[in-house]
């Protein structure tokens, strides 16, 4: 394989192809290929109509890499319900028990899958008299007062012609890690997170419930791109927001075709059942940011129902990407001349000589060449800075899918360039070195717990002050005599007897007045 490096004068070939395949992956290209969703800066979060009022069918991310500890591994994420408010309770957020979360694999660069892992959930309630989701502390997964858990299967189908000829289950009834309610409800939620990261037959690892969004952008790029001020970019939007994923590390031998052939296709999609008790595909998606910014209104809804073999409905949208021609009108970035059929080679089939597989049937998909091993040092723009283990070869947790693909779709194909990005290169949690490697969600409590019994504790902002603000100060509690809380409570109940003078004279005063009358 013909590695590509972004050293010297390799870097505008270089560019053109990873750039392109990225670009085509992302942004530009996204668009080529019905692109799934993604946006100039938020793959797949609320990228079309119909799933944005859908969030728990609605894919957010699709990763693909392979191991950074275990490099004979692949690691797959992919996650649901954008936009996670870790204090969104007291209904947080669950798996959906009438849909089928999927991760595809093409294994042979045909368009079609020949695997698919497929996530099913299901949920209990221990009392339902109660609006409580735990009723007490929890401190593990089986604790008797977490009042709703979830338990889910994983079942691998093998597909030919996309007809399913064997169904073998290799994960059953494994626990979920719930939503981090916050600090009083899950002093350690790591441990709980720990405990959901089971074996499944095969000799694969699993992790199913909350996490950090890991992707990270600014948002604001659909207020017509930054409102044309690139200096106000620099803000990760997705900061505090959480995220459900599955997340599902296999032996590599496992997915690909062979050792000659080491690249697969991977992409993911929501089944979820209609009135009539149908499994429907209602969201798609494989590279990031595509749906969102390439595919218009009209055909949104259409690519999240589509499949693979079918991207050639999306052409078009590929060839004549929106995004260039608002980043010349608004940034007097000159448009590349269309159509542009660089991106769409490069995006659609993979990188040749990096993660284009033989006889390649052109579509859109995360591709991942499985045989390259994970750099020692990653470059969060992948490829494009001569990191072959990084975007578009695959997708990593910290790779800038943005700041690629917005260079890509302002020209790097063609010779155009330039430094474009949104400011944001990297997530706000770092991410963890062994699997499932994404950070832990953002607590339902954010700021320090109150300091308990009216003394200071190292987890309190100032001891008794945050109790006493809940309570107006007016509720009296055990505490030294003679301290600052007795002179508060004196002080609260000389203000009440004023308050009852003032209301009797006040009556006083009326009666009077309508005798007078």
């Amino acid at each position: 394989m013909t590695a590509i490096a972004r050293t010297g004068t390799k870097r505008r070939g270089i560019a053109a192809l990873v750039c392109g395949a990225l670009a085509a992956g992302g942004l530009t290209a996204a668009g080529v290929s019905a692109l799934g969703p993604g946006a100039a800066e938020a793959s797949s979060h609320r990228e079309a109509p119909l799933i944005s009022g859908q969030p728990q069918y609605d894919n957010t991310d699709v990763y693909a890499f392979v191991s950074p500890d275990k490099p004979d591994t692949t690691t797959l994420v992919a996650n649901w319900i954008p936009f996670e408010e870790p204090a969104g309770g007291p209904n947080f957020y669950l798996f959906p028990e009438d849909a089928q979360y999927d991760i595809h694999i093409d294994s042979d660069g045909d368009a079609q899958g020949d695997l698919i892992y497929r996530w099913t959930f299901d949920t209990k309630t221990k009392n339902k008299d109660t609006f409580l989701s735990n009723t007490d502390q929890v401190t593990s997964l089986d604790d008797p007062d977490l009042n709703i858990t979830q338990t889910y299967d994983i079942d691998l189908l093998k597909l030919d012609d996309q007809k399913v000829v064997s169904t073998k289950k290799i994960a059953n009834n494994l626990p979920i890690a719930p939503s981090n309610v916050g600090k009083a409800s899950m002093p350690d939620y790591k441990k709980l997170r720990d405990q959901a990261v089971r074996q499944v037959s095969g000799g694969g690892t699993s992790y199913v419930g909350q996490a950090d969004d890991p992707f990270f952008l600014d948002l604001r790029v659909f207020d017509l791109l930054y409102g044309g001020d690139l200096s106000e970019v620099g803000r990760d939007t997705l900061k505090g927001y959480n995220v459900n994923t599955v997340a599902l590390q296999v032996p590599s031998a496992d997915i690909r075709q062979s050792e000659k052939q080491p690249t697969v296709g991977v992409w993911s999609t929501t089944q979820r059942k209609n009135a009539k008790g149908d499994w429907t595909q209602v969201s798609r998606l494989g590279s990031p940011l595509v749906n969102e910014v390439v595919v218009p209104l009209r055909d949104k809804d259409k690519f999240n129902a589509s499949a693979p073999w079918n991207d050639a409905d999306f052409l078009k949208y590929v060839q004549r990407p929106e995004l260039a021609k608002l980043l010349e009108k608004i940034y007097g970035i000159k448009a590349a001349d269309e159509p542009r059929k660089d991106l769409v080679s490069v995006f659609l089939t993979g990188v040749k000589g990096l993660n284009q597989p033989p006889g390649v049937r052109p579509s859109e998909q995360l591709r991942l060449n499985t045989s390259v091993k994970p750099a020692a040092d990653p470059k969060r723009l992948g490829v494009l800075d001569g990191d072959n283990a990084g975007f578009p070869n695959g997708r990593r947790l910290a790779d800038d899918v943005v700041d690629i693909e917005l260079q890509a779709v302002a020209g790097e194909l063609v010779g155009n360039k330039n430094d474009l990005g949104d400011a944001v290169n990297a997530n706000d949690q770092a991410f963890g070195g062994t699997f499932p490697y994404l950070a832990l969600p953002t607590s339902g409590s954010r700021g320090p717990l109150a300091g308990k019994g009216g003394q200071d504790d190292k987890n309190s902002a100032s001891g008794s002050s945050a109790r006493d603000a809940l309570v107006g100060g007016g509720v009296e509690r055990a505490t030294p005599s003679g301290g600052s809380d007795n002179a508060l409570l004196i002080g609260s109940a000389a203000a009440g007897t004023a308050g009852v003078l003032l209301v009797g004279l006040g009556l006083l005063w009326w009666r009077r007045r309508g005798r007078a009358t």
